[in-house]
């Protein structure tokens, strides 16, 4: 089933119709027309459904969501399996969640980063040319994929500004941080390619994952590139052994602009919950075939830094101290500058 709802310059209404049909007819295919099209708020979207947009010129969809008021809720906020979001541009409000509010404020957010109670996993979500434009935010984040979220596939995403790209982070059963208490989740089986980021103060991060893939992506004009870390409380709410295993980064490329690095490794993390600091014991993961341009503004820096993750295998990556001019390519992906 295809449902075509029709959409004005009225952003609640926008929203009130588009939420109904989301909340109340079958499970199909949400088509959306091109154009700018507000909505108030943000739209949560159940299992089983498939947003669309139509496809644009040079490679960017002519469909876009425009947040019309400024709030925490992620523009689109994926709360079931079997979802596809396709050929969008997401356009959502300023927002400042603050520091463990990555899930909020967002284009797009898959899964969440607190739970009342353990969740049933979200599995099957396909996000596949998706732009997400935030030009002068650098607080909230523009993807986020949180908590119980596995077999996820990132395909062909453009996200400018704000600030971090694509966070993926573990989930908790807890009321906030402080008091975490546990089972935690864990982000695993995700393939992230050909992913596009502009002035962002950050690419991407993968916090506490295991069976991850990030081949491809082009990171331009960042603070830093990427980061990899075991998460606040690493591994000690949950007993797989997986946690920080079969992660691969390939292909990336970097123009950094920050002061102190364009990738950080990290194996120890400090418990927010009792300040214990514990360590990650990496296994199968992998960086290879990267390219970093740029060079630190602090008075110490470095292109690569790493801390307490002898486990992990760097593998040809190639530093450069000049940072990419204006207009250039930053890599030689085939990805367009």
């Amino acid at each position: 089933m295809t449902y075509r709802p029709r959409l004005t310059a009225d952003a609640a209404g926008n929203r009130r119709i588009v939420q109904e049909l989301l909340d109340t007819a079958r499970p199909g295919i949400l088509e959306l027309p091109p154009g700018d099209h507000p909505v108030a708020g943000g739209l949560a979207v159940p299992q089983g459904w498939s947003i669309r947009g139509a496809a644009g010129s040079e490679g960017r969809p002519a469909s876009w969501l425009v947040s019309a008021d400024s709030t925490d809720h992620p523009l689109v906020h994926v709360l079931g399996s079997g979802v596809s979001v396709r050929d969008l541009g997401l356009r959502p409000a300023s927002a400042d969640p603050g520091e463990h509010g990555g899930d909020r404020g967002t284009a797009l957010t898959v899964g969440r980063y607190l739970y009342a109670a353990p969740p049933q996993w979200i599995t099957g979500v396909e996000v596949r040319r998706v732009h997400v434009e935030r030009p002068g935010d650098r607080h909230a984040n523009g993807i986020a994929l949180m908590g119980a979220v596995r077999d996820v596939a990132l395909e062909d995403v453009t996200v400018r500004g704000g600030h971090t790209a694509l966070a993926v982070h573990w989930g908790a059963v807890g009321a906030d941080v402080s008091s975490v208490a546990g089972p935690t989740f864990h982000p695993h089986r995700l393939d992230i390619t050909g992913l596009r980021v502009r002035d962002a103060v950050e690419g991407f991060y993968l916090s506490s994952v295991h069976d991850v893939r990030v081949v491809g992506c082009c990171l331009r004009d960042v603070e830093m590139g990427f980061r990899l870390l075991p998460g606040d409380n690493t591994d000690r709410y949950v007993t797989s052994a997986r946690i920080g295993a079969g992660i691969e980064i390939a292909r990336a490329c970097v123009a950094w602009t920050g002061p102190r690095y364009a990738v950080r490794v990290a194996g120890w993390g400090r418990s927010e919950v009792d300040g214990a600091v514990t360590v990650l014991r990496y296994a199968d993961t992998v960086i290879r075939d990267c390219r970093l341009s740029g060079t630190g503004t602090a008075g110490t820096w470095s292109p690569v830094l790493v801390e307490q993750a002898p486990q992990v295998q760097l593998r040809n990556i190639r530093i450069d101290s000049d940072a990419p001019s204006p207009g250039r390519p930053c890599c030689e992906l085939g990805l367009p500058a």
